[in-house]
């Protein structure tokens, strides 16, 4: 890769489900020992005092609120962040119903400048957005915004973390993304989004992985023991930090492996400003591995529900046959807890920035359609994620119909696959009522049975019993991807 240009720099289909791969009715292996050796601890001074660190963030935040994203920016064609943001997707997987988000209260803990407020307001209509930030400058943005865009039920106030408990009130679901890992005690940071969790509320959060950051981190030791970060960093700090990556040889190390291939120099400044300061002067970013997230839950009484992107932590799916596994490892896999999967897979393949989660009060959870009764199948209700229920797909199911070919259910909510979901287009036409609203499976069997009144084989007709049986074998595979949720009555 070239110099970076300083010009203009001071402008400022073997379907594994969720609780397959992440059940959480295993036993938690509690074993926290570090896994890696502590070398940046060695280098590093003592911790500055927890008021300290955080008024050195506030002023890193102040200075440049993240995320950049323009005011005008949405996020209504990003479906992913749509899906992965709404309370249907958490509150489904941990209580297997579907919720209706109007009149809910979503608090956005650490709402930087107000993006995933935003994203979090088109995820759930209907709720009323809260969102807290140390950062004053952060908290105007993000009021900015959410008016720009014209959301009116939403308010955001200039508060830690720890304080969350003044405002008086009490979240259906908590969206905490990427500050956990900045808190000097992130434990004390999930105890107060606990006490103003609902019971049956969720929370959303993460970590930064150890493995997957490890260059950053030592990047971070370098320049923090060059003194760079002895105060927040500014244009100063920038300025030295891209001119010494520049100086160095192509070859270096810490060059080839954190600034080499990553198009910086096609980058805007305000973008380059963004990357270094999350990536190799962000104050008081610490890393962490799965036993250490669960052994934080554990210490505060939360239980995991599962991981955000669930089908991106599938340990079995980093072998060429997921289906015929050695035995060690079919035998090992069979039996190990879901803490344990999580750890091989951040061992074997560490490519998640975020140990992105889920969690919430321990208590029962919901029952999976895989556990369900014939009797709990008759009376089931069907639904379509609010995430797919576009007019675009929808469209793309109708011309599918029309011309016979496959339908991609997936087209635009790909965050719970691995490879497209293809449904053949006269099984897929029974789907279309669930565009107009929740739909009885009989409902979608009798449909079945008007698509495809005889059987394409011996041309018998095909009877009610096998239509619902043809139904509840598609419904069953998209309920693992989320695309349907069912319900019992």
């Amino acid at each position: 890769m070239g110099q970076v240009d300083m010009q203009g720099w001071n402008d400022p289909l073997n379907v594994r489900r969720p609780s397959q791969i992440i059940s959480t009715t295993q036993e938690v292996n509690r074993d926290t020992t570090p896994l890696m050796p502590q070398v940046m601890s060695q280098a590093m001074p003592p911790d500055p005092a927890p008021d300290s660190a955080q008024d050195k963030i506030r002023q890193q935040f102040d200075y440049g609120p993240y995320p950049r994203i323009p005011l005008d920016t949405s996020p209504k064609g990003d479906y992913n962040d749509l899906f992965r943001h709404s309370l249907v997707t958490a509150a489904y997987l941990r209580h297997r119903r579907v919720v209706d988000t109007h009149d809910k209260v979503i608090l956005d803990a650490g709402c930087g400048s107000g993006y995933k407020a935003l994203v979090l307001a088109l995820a759930n209509p209907g709720a009323k957005i809260v969102g807290i930030d140390l950062s004053e400058k952060s908290v105007e943005l993000a009021r900015q915004r959410l008016q720009f865009h014209g959301v009116e039920n939403a308010e955001f106030y200039p508060l830690k973390l720890e304080q969350v408990g003044e405002l008086g009130l009490e979240f259906d679901y908590i969206n905490c993304d990427e500050v956990l890992y900045l808190l000097p005690d992130p434990a004390a940071g999930l105890r107060a989004m606990k006490s103003v969790l609902k019971p049956d509320g969720i929370l959303r959060t993460n970590l930064h992985s150890l493995y997957q950051r490890f260059l950053f981190y030592r990047a971070q030791t370098l320049f923090q023991f060059l003194g760079l970060l002895d105060t927040p960093p500014g244009d100063l700090e920038e300025t030295v930090v891209i001119e010494t990556m520049n100086a160095l040889k192509n070859d270096v190390r810490l060059k080839a492996e954190t600034w080499m291939g990553r198009n910086l120099e096609q980058i805007t400044p305000d973008k380059m400003k963004e990357y270094l300061g999350a990536n190799f002067l962000l104050i008081g970013d610490t890393g962490y591995t799965i036993p250490q997230l669960f052994a934080l839950l554990e210490q505060v009484d939360l239980e995991f529900v599962s991981m955000v992107e669930w089908r991106h932590w599938d340990v079995t799916e980093l072998f060429q046959d997921p289906d015929n596994l050695p035995a060690f490892w079919g035998m090992s896999l069979a039996t190990a807890s879901i803490q344990e999967r999580l750890h091989v897979f951040e061992l074997l393949h560490p490519v998640n920035r975020l140990l992105d989660f889920w969690c919430a009060h321990p208590g029962p959870a919901g029952v999976p359609v895989d556990d369900w009764s014939d009797a709990e199948w008759q009376t089931a209700v069907v639904h379509l994620h609010p995430q797919l229920r576009t007019a675009d797909l929808k469209d793309d199911l109708i011309r599918c119909i029309q011309t016979a070919k496959p339908f991609e259910i997936s087209r635009f909510v790909t965050l719970p696959t691995l490879a497209p979901v293809l449904l053949e287009a006269s099984v897929a036409a029974c789907l279309l009522p669930l565009w107009d609203g929740p739909q009885p499976i009989q409902a979608l069997a009798e449909r079945y049975r008007q698509v495809r009144p005889v059987d394409p084989v011996t041309l018998e007709p095909v009877l009610a019993a096998d239509a619902l049986v043809a139904v509840r074998e598609m419904l069953n595979r998209l309920d693992a991807f989320l695309y349907v949720l069912l319900e019992s009555a």
